[in-house]
């Protein structure tokens, strides 16, 4: 591909912008009603109950380290790369070929299919900027309530705002994915059971599936109510933290202040001591020629005019930058 090709497009977009939500008069993020989702409380409370009924019961040293191997790979070549600095954000480009072998991993961590994914995660993120939302956008409530909200219910705004995921719908393997989300988990499955038997595949789909979905309600819940902050958003309702001891397992996603700060960028983990794996990835995928127009904080400009830098935020680029 020519330079010229991967520069194509460059500009075609604000990266800060809410990539996938189109302006819509008179939307309210503050109004709605959350109502049980059967699809996915039925999904995740499966997925759950078998991991914690069934797994320690099968649990071996092979599906131990199964688990955490499948794990770790589908949360950074999937969730973190594929769904949420690819899709989402689109943050940096790659070939046809790799784009749709990172969303499917994507899709086998076992969350959703991608449409669902950007509207539940642009509606947030929307949500967020505005100067006030539903708890539910906000994780103002409880644990235990957020969890069962985030997990097992969806909210429905009184006044929503729309969205345009028609580029990707015109692509039938989107599609697919969308509508056959869960099957998904079948090819996986079976070449669990034929290597490892029941094992195998409780650890690497149930235990699996079980641990990415309820850890990213954990992380998320975190990120938005305390922990260090280098930045502050101006005149958002919702701000985000950083949660440290998640940043190996989420491969970067937990600096999640940094995320709010510059959210079109590719590169999460920002200061010297960041873990950032799913950057990492983008990079070594960048020198192979297999990825461009690779966005980091450097590209935003006039974003730092939209920023607050605490006095924490200071401290650390004097120390990285």
């Amino acid at each position: 591909m020519s330079e010229q090709e991967r520069s194509r497009g460059r500009h075609e977009h604000d990266k800060c912008a809410v990539n996938w939500l189109v302006e819509t008069s008179g939307a309210d993020p503050s109004t709605g009603v959350v109502r049980w989702d059967p699809l996915h409380s039925l999904w995740n409370g499966g997925m759950a109950a078998t991991a914690l009924l069934v797994g320690p019961f099968v649990a071996t040293p092979g599906a131990l380290l199964l688990f955490l191997l499948t794990t770790g790979g589908g949360l950074l070549f999937g969730h973190s790369v594929g769904f949420h600095r690819l899709m989402i954000h689109r943050s940096f480009k790659t070939t046809r070929a790799i784009e749709y072998f990172l969303i499917w991993c994507g899709t086998g961590v076992g969350m959703s299919g991608p449409f669902w994914m950007i509207r539940t995660h642009d509606l947030r993120d929307w949500a967020q900027r505005q100067a006030d939302c539903h708890d539910y956008l906000a994780h103002r409530r409880s644990p235990l309530t957020d969890a069962w909200w985030q997990l097992h219910c969806r909210l429905d705004l009184a006044h929503p705002p729309a969205y345009d995921v028609s580029a990707l719908e015109r692509q039938p393997f989107y599609r697919f994915l969308e509508r056959w989300w869960m099957m998904q988990q079948l090819p996986i499955a079976l070449a669990c059971w034929a290597i490892g038997g029941w094992s195998w595949l409780v650890w690497g789909v149930c235990v699996r599936v079980a641990i990415s979905v309820h850890g990213h309600w954990l992380v998320g819940h975190l990120a938005h109510r305390h922990g260090p902050q280098s930045w502050l958003v101006d005149a958002a309702g919702v701000q985000a933290h950083d949660v440290p001891w998640a940043a190996i397992p989420t491969m970067g996603e937990a600096w999640h202040n940094n995320h709010h700060a510059f959210p079109g960028s590719a590169r999460i983990g920002l200061y010297r001591g960041q873990s950032d794996w799913g950057f990492q990835l983008i990079r070594g995928l960048e020198r192979l020629g297999l990825a461009w127009d690779v966005c980091t904080p450097d590209r935003l400009p006039g974003r730092e005019q939209r920023l607050t830098v605490t006095p924490r935020g200071l401290q650390r680029r004097a120390k990285s930058l």
